[in-house]
């Protein structure tokens, strides 16, 4: 994939998340860690009870189960839908909880109404803004997909959808079917003083709720302390962001060495295949282009 290029550019997504890219992406440590802090957000900006109750959650574009996972480990439970039939056979092969279901989100959801108690979505809904094939309609395959989301979703319930967009139009246009459909809510900017941290989540509700959106982050100008984190793929997690901040072989950074260290154990243990430990891990490395 050149410089500036976008996977929705590429192919449908169906077609490029193939075999070796579901594996690739699902076995690269630095796009576990990042699939793993946005859906941290994505359920913080879900506010659910805090009663320690487990919860029946949609993961929208789940892929190979990386956001269920943390789903997962929150205590929930969990289903998710994806249009990669290879994301699916690895999230199979990783013996993921959630149940798993083969799907456009552009066709609507095939799902009981009023069943779930929320939904994510990491990286995926931005799909939908384009026409992947001939006879696809981006704002009519919104609709579809807002509408069966709002069914699907139990009264006072709320959906959080990260989302990468083009440009500001494409946000808009996002937004608006979403209210069109009956959605309240609009978006949450984290950083949005940083080209590099801004992260982008569609909140919605679906009637009144108690419960107020968190507040973004980074209002104030502020950067996060993890600039690794910070430096991270324009799209999806698959293109990787420039300068990143020295952390230094001791791991004084928020989550330097020792942190990466400890997360490759743990993704270790977990059956993933993780490169060995060595003297450049979680050192900064130079850019060959």
């Amino acid at each position: 994939m050149g410089k500036g290029e976008r996977p929705e550019h590429m192919a449908p997504p169906d077609i490029f998340y193939n075999e070796d890219e579901a594996r690739k992406y699902t076995t690269n440590s630095r796009m576990i860690a990042i699939q793993a802090a946005l859906t941290e957000r994505a359920l913080e900006l879900l506010a659910l009870p805090t009663d320690g109750l487990p919860r029946l959650l949609l993961d929208l574009g789940c892929g190979s189960g990386l956001s269920g996972e943390a789903l997962s480990e929150a205590g929930h439970v969990w289903v998710g839908m994806d249009i990669s039939a290879a994301m699916l056979d690895v999230a199979v092969e990783r013996e993921v909880d959630g149940d798993l279901v083969l799907g456009d989100l552009g066709h609507g959801l095939p799902l009981r109404p009023g069943s779930f108690d929320g939904a994510i979505s990491i990286s995926a809904v931005q799909w939908l803004c384009n026409a992947d094939r001939s006879g696809h309609d981006p704002r009519k395959r919104m609709k579809r997909f807002f509408e069966t989301l709002y069914m699907s979703l139990r009264r006072g319930a709320r959906a959080v959808l990260q989302i990468y967009p083009e440009n500001p139009q494409q946000a808009e246009m996002l937004v608006a079917a979403a209210m069109r459909v009956g959605f309240s809510g609009g978006l949450v900017v984290d950083y949005p003083h940083s080209t590099r941290a801004r992260k982008y989540f569609l909140v919605l509700m679906v009637g009144s709720s108690t419960v107020g959106v968190p507040q973004a982050k980074g209002l104030d100008g502020s950067e996060p302390e993890d600039e690794e984190e910070a430096a991270q793929v324009k799209m999806a997690g698959r293109e990787r962001a420039g300068k990143r901040r020295k952390t230094g072989g001791g791991g004084s950074g928020a989550k330097g060495r020792n942190w990466v260290l400890k997360k490759k154990e743990q993704m270790r243990k977990k059956g993933y295949d993780i490169a060995p430990d060595s003297k450049y891990t979680a050192r900064k490395r130079k850019r060959l282009v």
